[in-house]
Formats: structure tokens, C-alpha cells, sequence
């Protein structure tokens, strides 16, 4: 689910694409899929999969692209 009201909004897939947005714009619009989820750890202390969630919502709504182990922001 997308949006729950059982999960901290720490924990919604909206606010950590917002914030792995913000990190790829740190870093010039694309950055290395482990680079990214460290830093996004660093900052939320999210688990593997639950990066790998927020990546594929962020690559359905084509916000994001991936090639070759690097995630691109598509705007």
C-alpha cells in the first residue's frame, strides 16, 4: 500500500521517494544504486527493500530510470 495510516510517514513510499529524489539532485541527477541507498540509510535507516520499493514506485511514475547500476532522475 501506498499510503497507510499504520506506518510512520517516515515509512511512505511518497516521503522516501521525495527524499531519494533530493539525494540524486545532490548529486547532479544521477548517482550508483548502492551510493544512493547508503546515503538514503544514513539519513532514514530504510532496509534494502524498502529502497528497492521506493525505486520501482519512483520508475512507475517515470520519475526515475535505471542503466547498468546507476539510477537517473528522468526530469
Amino acid at each position: 500500500m501506498i499510503v497507510s495510516q499504520n506506518n510512520h510517514p517516515q515509512r511512505q513510499l511518497y516521503y522516501l521517494g521525495a527524499k531519494t529524489l533530493a539525494i540524486l539532485n545532490r548529486k547532479g541527477g544521477a548517482s550508483d544504486f548502492f551510493e544512493a541507498y547508503q546515503e538514503l540509510k544514513l539519513e532514514e535507516d530504510i532496509s534494502l527493500m524498502l529502497f528497492i520499493l521506493t525505486l520501482d514506485w519512483l520508475y512507475l511514475l517515470g520519475a526515475v530510470k535505471s542503466e547498468k547500476g546507476w539510477i537517473e532522475q528522468c526530469f
